[in-house]
């Protein structure tokens, strides 16, 4: 079988890689001159930045990304180092404490903080820890078989039933529910600025997948109960990059070939089937199956052409809610960074309005670092990243793909000076003490992904709505990456990958 895939991010490589590992000819086709999409790592002068994974969950042993690091046998090529993060407030932060203090410190701590909300914190946390206890579970349930499949399946219905009355609240409902104090519901929501949507629109089930204790201090044992372990949180080291280059790697070793700087103009048809590509330059090249990652809108309807696709695929496509980009801006500095921020990364909220602040970013109006932004210094846990005594750091946060005044070709270094004044406030000096500096707009990303319009995390994790499914109505056509059905992140983009690789592997009589 011959398989041709359409673009070199981390869901693209990872299809590749399982695919030409079980003697299938591959092609990987990236239209921009580097592989790696937002995963590669950009590097000048001696320092090196990661364009968008920061510190990863689930790459730990017999997790979902280090499990196929290790099927693809490259797990000790790509090592990871676990590690946690900080969280600032305008009024109190979150920094592990030197001596641990428990998986709950972060509540004993909002309890001190906030003392009337102490039955509420109490009420959260049991909830969290159903929630957890039934991620634990689905996880044991998707690899078991026979007998004990049912037995874990039987398990998850009966813990369900403990949170089943929730199921239909959003995650301000979640909130309101446990919490008066609009600081608190803004410790638990704050991170759904990273996705671009607002509380009233995320599903209350989800928050404490996304608010994951162990984030916050690596020391918190894995597994606290019966139902299995939680997910570790995890650095690569040397950059995301290594992963990139170790995919890569792999693919060519097997006789897969990778062409960067080649734009796919069209998806082939024949009788109603994907039959191969048409390049830009005009080459056509045949093929059994096509897989596309990328852009559902620049996939389904500007490679294959809406006119080829049913009409209710054709309104699903229209309908995945896209998350919006950032403002990136990377710094190579002369000074030591760690008398400022205590951990290689930190997340800085200015306000406790989560719900007005990403409205106003889905509507155009960009808050130039005011509303909050996260520093990430990644030369702490790789040092390679940076020359001796210099540090490698990113200052970036959420921006919408059009601003409501003016462009971002117009404005690009003054909405740089801007995040990089706000940024100061934590680390001053960084702008004087800059070597190199490289800034990334939404345009720079539209360019380096292709999309029309950027979607820093893909899909947004909106209630109700979801990405575009693995098998497409089209035979022979297969979609991967963070605006298909895995939605979002790294770990959630690999395994898409990985899974829908096993279904054309099942479907040719084959297994990797």
């Amino acid at each position: 079988m011959k398989a041709i895939v359409i673009g070199s991010g981390i869901s693209g490589l990872t299809a590749a890689a399982y695919l030409v590992r079980a003697g299938h000819s591959v092609i990987v086709y990236e239209q921009y001159e580097e592989i790696g999409g937002v995963t590669a790592t950009l590097r000048r002068d001696g320092f090196g930045w990661d364009l968008g994974p920061l510190l990863l969950e689930g790459f730990g042993p017999g997790e979902p990304a280090g499990e196929i690091l290790a099927e693809l046998g490259l797990d000790d090529r790509v090592r990871t180092v676990p590690d946690d993060r900080g969280a600032v407030f305008p009024d109190f932060s979150f920094w592990k404490p030197a001596e641990y203090a428990g998986p709950y410190w972060r509540r004993e701590h909002l309890k001190r903080l906030f003392p009337e909300e102490g039955e509420g914190l109490d009420r959260y946390y049991r909830f969290y820890d159903r929630m957890m206890d039934l991620m634990a579970l689905a996880r044991r349930a998707e690899r078991a078989r026979g007998l004990r499949a049912l037995l874990l399946k039987a398990w998850m219905f009966l813990l369900f039933q403990r949170v089943r009355g929730l199921a239909d609240w959003n995650a301000e409902q979640l909130m309101r529910h446990f919490f008066r104090r609009p600081e608190i519901r803004a410790v638990y929501t704050a991170i759904l600025a990273d996705f671009v949507v607002r509380p009233s629109q995320f599903p209350a089930l989800a928050i404490p997948a996304v608010n994951s204790e162990i984030a916050f201090d690596r020391r918190i044992p894995l597994r606290t109960s019966r139902a299995g372990p939680r997910l570790s949180f995890r650095y690569i080291l040397g950059g995301c990059g290594r992963m990139v280059e170790a995919m890569a790697e792999l693919i060519r070793s097997c006789g897969g070939q990778i062409w960067a700087g080649a734009p796919v103009a069209r998806i082939l048809l024949e009788n109603g089937r994907a039959a191969g590509v048409a390049l830009a330059d005009g080459h056509q090249e045949r093929a059994d199956v096509v897989i596309a990652s990328g852009g559902a809108r620049e996939t389904f309807f500007g490679l294959v052409g809406r006119q080829h696709l049913p009409a209710d695929f054709a309104a699903r496509v229209e309908d995945v809610p896209l998350e919006e980009s950032v403002l990136m801006v990377h710094l190579g500095v002369d000074f030591d960074l760690t008398p400022y921020q205590l951990s290689a990364l930190c997340y800085y909220y200015n306000t406790y309005d989560v719900e007005g602040a990403v409205g106003r970013c889905q509507r155009g109006e960009y808050h130039e670092g005011r509303d909050g932004f996260l520093i990430y210094i990644p030369s702490l846990h790789s040092p390679e990243l940076a020359p001796p005594g210099h540090h490698a750091v990113t200052v970036y946060t959420i921006a919408p793909n059009w601003l409501s005044e003016g462009t971002w070709a117009d404005r690009r270094e003054e909405l740089a000076e801007k995040l990089l004044a706000e940024a100061e406030r934590v680390i001053p000096g960084l702008r004087a003490r800059a070597r190199v500096r490289v800034v990334f707009t939404p345009e720079d990303f539209r360019r380096r992904t292709h999309q029309e319009h950027h979607s820093f995390g893909g899909c947004a994790p909106v209630m109700g709505k979801a990405g575009i499914p693995h098998r497409t109505p089209i035979p022979g056509l297969w979609f991967i990456g963070s605006q298909s059905q895995s939605g979002g992140g790294v770990t959630n983009v690999m395994t898409g990958a990985s899974r829908t690789a096993q279904m054309i592997l099942r479907a040719s009589g084959m297994r990797s």
